[in-house]
């Protein structure tokens, strides 16, 4: 039997591929997660960068089965069309609050919701397009109140 010995070349050839596939990897791991990046909503001049939930599966899911949710983030609610919304908070771990929005962008009712409170509703007390979904004290630490602007709207 003949045994061959390793080319050189073929081995720096290999370890050249190797690294170059390494490397086109990384960049797109690094293009995903950019992509990935949060719409800003402007609420009154605070910016928030939210989760888009306007499907009916993402409608009906929202922040439940959370264990937290990053300061200056949360989740925007984008209803077919403008009625009166109803929330509560099953399965849902994180202490919010929640702002009810008009299709004009207006905030019309700001409440807070308590975690696993499967007893209570949150229904908006007029019709509305949207709703935003943040941490608990968000909005009274940002002096965000009934009548506020919300741009950045869909």
């Amino acid at each position: 039997m003949i045994k061959v010995k390793p080319n050189k070349v073929s081995l720096k050839i290999k370890i050249g591929i190797l690294l170059c596939i390494l490397f086109i990897i990384s960049a797109l791991f690094f293009f995903h997660q950019k992509s990935k990046q949060l719409p800003t909503l402007w609420v009154d001049t605070i910016p928030l960068q939210v989760e888009i939930a306007d499907t009916p599966e993402a409608l009906q899911k929202g922040l439940m089965y959370r264990k937290n949710l990053p300061d200056n983030q949360g989740m925007l609610f984008v209803f077919e069309k403008t009625d009166y919304q109803a929330f509560w908070m099953k399965n849902t771990y994180i202490p919010l609050a929640i702002a009810f929005i008009s299709a004009e962008g207006q905030i019309v009712q700001i409440d807070s919701m308590q975690p696993l409170d499967t007893v209570s509703s949150h229904i908006s007390k007029m019709p509305v397009k949207y709703a935003i979904e943040v941490n608990q004290n968000w909005f009274n630490d940002h002096k965000i109140t009934i009548g506020n602007g919300v741009r950045g709207l869909p």
